[in-house]
């Protein structure tokens, strides 16, 4: 008597995954804030939300070349951002409580 092999079961498709529902920003990020006369010599005067002064801040750190070339984590301040850092240097996660200072 020959035995007929069986096909080796396929397993069936995993049901697709919801898609993670996206989390609603904070409104708190999202309220345009006026910035003082010293971060709006770097970003300029019209309030933004806090997300895009912070994205604003980076863009003219970079343009600038003020992250420090032995330490990345390191910016140094040029005439216009010492006002706003009160020293010569920061680190990045100094930038972001030295900022929120500087709105209203």
């Amino acid at each position: 008597m020959a035995t007929a092999k069986k096909a080796p079961a396929k397993k069936a498709a995993a049901p697709a995954k919801k898609a993670a529902a996206k989390r609603a920003p904070n409104a708190a990020f999202l309220k345009p804030l006026t910035p003082s006369p010293a971060l709006a010599a770097v970003i300029g005067t019209s309030p933004l939300p806090r997300t895009e002064v912070t994205k604003k801040v980076w863009e003219y750190i970079k343009k600038h070349n003020l992250q420090d070339a032995a330490n990345k984590r390191n910016i140094n301040a040029d005439d216009k951002l010492k006002p706003i850092f009160k020293k010569p240097q920061v680190t990045m996660f100094e930038l972001t409580k030295l900022i929120s200072e500087q709105l209203s």
